[in-house]
């Protein structure tokens, strides 16, 4: 048997949950269009026949500018300790950027193997144009593979797991069969809900979101979660709860879903959106945010 630790890193919007999520078999991550979406590094185990593979996805790396976008690369610096290999994930739809180079020499620092992941090929048509994005790629690091591959439509995900499993040094599993995910159900509950918001509100709103859970009841049938959504700005508030707070019924009403969806019970789901100025730059509230934290583990 065969385990390990596998980072997974790339810029923003690249498709870093999208391909956990498919790799694991099941959501641990929200994924949405907007930048930087994903704030913690967290986990995704797949046992198998063949082993065990703990995937760590990180934040999407960048230059911050906000105490927020600080913590972001200090996770992104979390994930990769103790790796047994890291992908690099790339998009040939927008090309090679100066965070991709980012990404390449956060792999050149550490003593694993890196594998080069050139995601949504779906996308480009006739293949002949990925040929040019691979040569310029190679000039990035001295990648072990170079795998093209969809996260989304799963093209060429058994390959890369092939290759991995080459990797991996033997091993027993380091979680029990079953485990999924690092996250507690509190934290996953409030980044479903922030998953709902980013995809349903406008460019304004997504990067000053931040959800908390305040209450939480796991007695009996039902799940009963009440949870408090911060913003920057009263004008943010004011978008998010609407007209006679439709805006925030709705938001809630498809939250409730991806929540019972996820935790297989019925939700009771109550939401209120409250102002904290600056938040992004107010290190105790980031703190907060942290789902270690949740777990007693900070």
């Amino acid at each position: 048997m065969k385990a390990g630790f596998v980072t997974i890193l790339g810029k923003p919007n690249v498709g870093k949950s999208t391909l956990l999520n498919s790799l694991v078999g099941t959501k641990v991550a929200i994924v949405s269009r907007r930048q930087q979406t994903t704030r913690d590094a967290i986990q995704g185990v797949l046992s198998e026949p063949r082993g065990q593979i703990v995937f760590v996805d990180s934040p999407g790396v960048h230059v911050p500018s906000k105490h927020l976008g600080k913590r972001m690369m200090q996770e992104v610096d979390r994930a990769t300790h103790g790796c047994h290999a890291t992908l690099v994930m790339t998009d040939p739809t927008s090309g090679l950027t100066a965070t991709d180079e980012m990404a390449a020499n956060l792999a050149k620092r550490l003593a694993a193997p890196a594998l080069l992941l050139v995601n949504k090929v779906d996308r480009i048509k006739p293949k002949e144009l990925l040929l040019p994005f691979l040569d310029r790629c190679r000039n990035l690091h001295d990648f072990a593979q170079f795998i093209p591959i969809s996260a989304l439509k799963r093209t060429n995900l058994d390959r890369l797991l092939h290759e991995l499993f080459e990797i991996l040094p033997e091993s027993p599993g380091y979680y029990p069969e079953g485990f999924v995910t690092d996250q507690p159900e509190r934290f996953l509950a409030a980044e479903l809900i922030r998953e709902r918001i980013l995809r349903e509100t406008h460019d304004e709103i997504p990067h000053s979101v931040a959800v908390q859970i305040e209450r939480w009841d796991g007695t009996g049938g039902k799940l009963r979660i009440w949870a408090v959504v911060a913003v920057e700005r009263s004008g943010q508030k004011a978008i998010l709860i609407g007209k006679g707070g439709e805006k925030m019924k709705q938001l809630a009403s498809k939250a409730r879903q991806s929540l019972e969806a996820r935790f297989d019970r019925p939700v009771r789901l109550e939401v209120f959106v409250q102002v904290r100025k600056n938040w992004r730059n107010r290190p105790r509230f980031v703190g907060e945010l942290d789902f270690r934290k949740i777990m007693g583990d900070t």
